[in-house]
């Protein structure tokens, strides 16, 4: 037990809607599992839960089945394709997008009970940045940042990443350009985002990888599949792919106080700075 990799937290969120962050964060956690990793995905968009949909799994609980004390976390998770286990967030019950101190302690104890062997667990955040977003990224290891290139979505995108550096001191924050027509599309939004991150916050970001815009991400949505087991041979497959190896190589540039034990601290840490 002594050599294995600790659980990498990845929290995937995006400065406004619409841009396609649960179908990465979905894509990201099926194309892991396929390569052979333990994953969890946690839909913690509490107020817009949309990845049971994405994953075409049916959830007949969801984390507001925890938070009241009805369900246990295991009692609610169900295993989607090729074996990633969903944690269902809690669709269009309006107070859980704003959790208080009380519920957010449900959490950390929620997470405290799951005795999983992972090699990931990814955490899709709500589009934004409510405390309870800024909870989660603090208690992750790693920050993915979708964004498309649009005016919007990169002004949003890099208000957060400030939010992020500025007051949460945080690093280990990536970008994966979403829906961009070629992979030099996207790397060059990415160094135009990085240059103003260093030119006025004196800090930098990571490129992860860029999304090519296909359609066949569009009907795998619509016939509820996880694109990479709906089309595993479409542009956009092939790009999930190679982000999953640039994520699968991070791996070794944590530190070993990694896991589920580190998110729920995390957590609960943040809480108590800002309680």
């Amino acid at each position: 037990m002594f050599d294995q990799q600790p659980t990498q937290i990845i929290g995937i969120a995006s400065g406004k809607g619409g841009v396609g962050k649960t179908t990465v964060s979905v894509n990201l956690a099926v194309m892991l599992a396929s390569l052979g990793k333990k994953v969890m995905l946690f839909d913690a968009d509490l107020g817009l839960a949309n990845a049971q949909l994405a994953l075409g799994c049916r959830t007949p609980f969801n984390f507001s089945h925890v938070l009241s004390g009805e369900k246990t976390l295991n009692d609610i998770i169900v295993e989607g394709p090729m074996g990633v286990k969903l944690v269902p967030g809690a669709s269009g019950i309006q107070h859980m997008a704003s959790l208080n101190e009380m519920q957010t302690a449900g959490i950390i104890q929620a997470f405290s009970d799951v005795d999983e062997d992972l090699d990931y667990f990814i955490v899709d955040l709500a589009a934004g940045l409510s405390d309870t977003v800024m909870t989660f990224l603090c208690a992750c290891q790693h920050r993915f940042i979708v964004l498309k290139n649009e005016p919007s979505s990169i002004a949003d995108a890099y208000g957060t990443i400030k939010v992020m550096i500025q007051e949460h001191q945080l690093d280990r924050i990536g970008l994966i350009p979403n829906g961009v027509f070629s992979q030099d599309e996207g790397e060059r939004l990415f160094g135009s985002i990085n240059s103003v991150i260093q030119n006025f916050l004196g800090s930098r970001v990571e490129y992860l990888h860029s999304i090519t815009q296909d359609e066949m991400v569009l009907r795998s949505i619509k016939s509820s599949q996880p694109l990479v087991t709906f089309a595993p041979s479409s542009i956009a497959s092939r790009d999930f792919r190679a982000l999953a190896k640039v994520v699968m190589a991070l791996e070794s540039d944590i530190p070993m106080d990694g896991g589920l034990q580190f998110f729920v601290e995390r957590i609960a840490t943040h809480q108590t700075k800002n309680g």
